[in-house]
């Protein structure tokens, strides 16, 4: 490849362009020079069969030429086929040079040459040879000259006959030759070129198959890639296929493992809580130190469970967001959760809503959503005074959920305090504080976002914006 058109591949980033310029540069430089060498060998060929026609007519001149009493050539042209022999300046010439180089030129000639006479170079040709030069006529018209030296016996000296003719009719096969062969040439180079461009297309459809893929990939249409793929794909399918199931076991192993030290730790905090709950019941009589020391463990522990709880969520979500082709139903799994909180909270009688299209999709893990909704419909029960509404819609490639109630909601200024880790507002309301920043840190991790406002209902609007599938 030639320097100049190397580093213009290599800028393009599209591979159809690449391979489309390299075809174009390798099928345009192939037929140029398939065009002149073609263009040469026509001119050779039309050339060779312009002197086989020539070698005729001096044949014919030599057959015909004669010696008289005085050893002088004579030539009858009325004999002589061709009338341009006779026409001024026909185009037609033949002429007897006597002697050899020095001797006496223009001997014998064509009417055609009228009162001109051919010059040929100083060469002597052997006798029999047949010499072929390209010389100036009349009117300083190129000629293309052939001449044998013929030596008879009945000739004082040898005789130099030469025939020439004009050689525009091989420029004018030339021309019209390389105007025919161009055009030829245009047009396969346009068929080279269109064929180019059903190959780029064809050979890089895979690729294009292999995109739709990766996007349902993305967007947990699916979880592998499948499909027969060609044998160059096939590999990379294959390994891509590979690290997703590695991935998944990766998930799978590290759930369970968060699962097994959650279990280990809230076993003895629960026999922690219990014991300090059976401390605290004692009678008066106990152990002013158990006494003590009851309330302080049974905060500890709760606290313990809390930090717990924060971080498990967190890490199964940080391990989650890493695996593509997550999903979960929206609709179906906030429906799920309402039913949970009106049995938790039936002794509110707080009425929910859900106004959510059934095939709206969160691209992620349905316990990372339940657990994010899950914080935020139980903070609604909790301060609402009758409703909790659930609104969902998609917009582009984000879903953007509302949970608004008719509670005392929190002033402006205080939101942003809300959401901090281990803030409680409200003393009185059973929780950790944990719940908002939970949710905030999971739909960080996801590439979404929680917003707090003013509600239309009179309290807390709760806004979390979370990716689609």
């Amino acid at each position: 490849m030639s320097r100049p058109v190397a580093p213009v591949l290599t800028s393009l980033r599209s591979l159809k362009q690449r391979l489309l310029l390299l075809t174009l540069v390798t099928a345009g430089l192939t037929l140029v020079a398939a065009g002149v060498m073609l263009s040469a060998i026509f001119r050779d060929h039309v050339r060779q069969q312009f002197i086989e026609r020539q070698s005729a007519e001096l044949d014919q001149i030599l057959a015909h030429l004669e010696v008289d009493a005085q050893g002088r050539p004579v030539l009858d042209a009325g004999s002589l086929s061709d009338p341009r022999w006779t026409r001024p300046r026909s185009g037609l010439y033949w002429q007897v040079d006597a002697g050899g180089l020095g001797g006496q030129a223009g001997l014998l000639r064509s009417r055609s040459l009228w009162d001109e006479q051919l010059t040929a170079p100083q060469d002597l040709p052997g006798d029999g040879e047949l010499h072929v030069h390209e010389v100036s006529g009349p009117g300083e018209v190129p000629l293309l000259l052939i001449e044998r030296r013929l030596r008879l016996d009945s000739a004082p000296v040898p005789w130099r006959v030469m025939v020439a003719a004009e050689t525009a009719p091989l420029v004018q096969a030339a021309e019209r030759f390389n105007r025919a062969l161009g055009a030829a040439l245009l047009g396969l180079l346009l068929l080279l070129v269109t064929g180019a461009l059903l190959q780029v297309a064809v050979g890089l459809a895979p690729l294009g198959r292999l995109r739709e893929a990766l996007a349902a990939l993305r967007d947990g249409r699916t979880r592998h890639l499948d499909g027969r793929w060609p044998e160059e794909v096939q590999p990379l399918v294959d390994d891509l296929n590979g690290v997703l199931d590695r991935q998944a076991a990766m998930l799978e192993r590290a759930r369970a493992q968060a699962g097994n030290l959650a279990h280990a730790l809230k076993t003895p905090l629960t026999v922690m809580a219990q014991g300090a709950a059976a401390a605290q019941a004692s009678s008066p009589s106990a152990n002013q130190a158990v006494q003590t020391l009851a309330p302080l463990v049974s905060e500890q522990v709760q606290l313990a469970r809390r930090h717990i709880d924060w971080h498990l969520a967190r890490s199964r979500a940080a391990a989650a967001v890493g695996i593509v082709g997550l999903q979960a139903p929206l609709r179906s799994g906030v429906e799920g959760l309402v039913r949970v909180m009106q049995r938790v909270h039936a002794a509110r009688g707080v009425s929910m809503t859900v106004e959510a299209d059934a095939d709206l999709v969160f691209a992620g893990e349905a316990q990372d959503l339940q657990e994010m909704l899950g914080n935020l419909l139980d903070n609604a029960c909790k301060a609402a005074r009758q409703r909790v509404v659930v609104h969902a819609v998609r917009a582009g490639r984000q879903l953007r959920v509302t949970v608004d109630d008719d509670g005392p909601g929190i002033p402006a200024d205080r939101q942003a305090e809300a959401l901090r880790r281990g803030a409680r507002l409200d003393e009185s309301t059973p929780g950790s504080g944990l719940g908002l920043a939970i949710v905030q840190e999971l739909a960080a991790l996801y590439g979404g976002s929680l917003a707090l406002g003013s509600s239309a209902l009179g309290g807390l609007q709760a806004t979390l914006v979370l990716p689609a599938a």
